[in-house]
C-alpha cells in the first residue's frame, strides 16, 4: 500500500508541475493575443478613419486638410490618406494571418481546458476518489491535448529523479 502511496504522490507532483507549465503559458500566451487583437482592431479602425474623411467630407474635406497640412494639392491630400490606408490595412491583415496562423485562440482555449482538467484530476487524486491507474491514463490524456506546452524548467527538477538544475 506504501507504494501506491508513493505513485499517488509521484503522480500529483506530476500533476502539479504540468499545471505550472500551462499556467506559465498563459500567463505569457493571454497578453500578447490580447494585445495583438487589439492592435489589428485599432489598425482597422485607422484604416476606416483615413478614409472616411474623403468620402464622406469630399471636397471640402480634401480642401481643409490641404490648407491645414500646407500641401500644394488635393491630390496630395488624397495620396497621403490611401498610402496611410493602405500602411495600416497591410499590417492589420499580416497580423490577423500571423495569429490565424499560429491558432493563438484554440492554443489558449485547449490549455485553459487542459489546466481545469489536471486541477480537477489532481482534486480527485488526492482525496482518493480515482485509483492511480485511472489517474495515470487521464493524466497521459489532458497533456496530449497540449503538446505546445513546455515543461517548465521547474517542472522537470519536481520529477523524481532528474537531475538537479543548474
Amino acid at each position: 500500500m506504501a507504494d501506491d502511496e508513493d505513485l499517488r504522490r509521484d503522480l500529483l507532483r506530476r500533476i502539479e508541475a504540468r499545471r505550472s507549465s500551462v499556467q506559465a503559458f498563459l500567463g505569457v500566451h493571454r497578453p500578447r493575443t490580447r494585445r495583438r487583437a487589439n492592435v489589428i482592431i485599432v489598425l482597422s479602425a485607422l484604416a476606416a478613419v483615413f478614409t472616411a474623411g474623403p468620402a464622406f467630407g469630399g471636397k471640402g474635406f480634401t480642401s481643409w486638410a490641404q490648407d491645414g497640412l500646407g500641401l500644394g494639392s488635393d491630390s496630395a491630400v488624397w495620396r497621403i490618406l490611401c498610402l496611410l490606408a493602405l500602411l495600416v490595412s497591410v499590417a492589420a491583415a499580416v497580423l490577423t494571418n500571423i495569429s490565424k496562423s499560429q491558432d493563438d485562440v484554440a492554443r489558449l482555449s485547449a490549455a485553459e481546458a487542459a489546466n481545469a482538467e489536471l486541477e480537477g484530476l489532481g482534486t480527485l487524486l488526492q482525496f482518493g476518489h480515482l485509483s492511480v491507474q485511472d489517474a495515470v491514463k487521464l493524466y497521459q490524456q489532458y497533456s496530449v491535448r497540449i503538446p505546445f506546452v513546455d515543461d517548465a524548467p521547474d517542472a522537470v527538477r519536481a520529477r523524481p529523479g532528474a537531475p538537479p538544475q543548474r
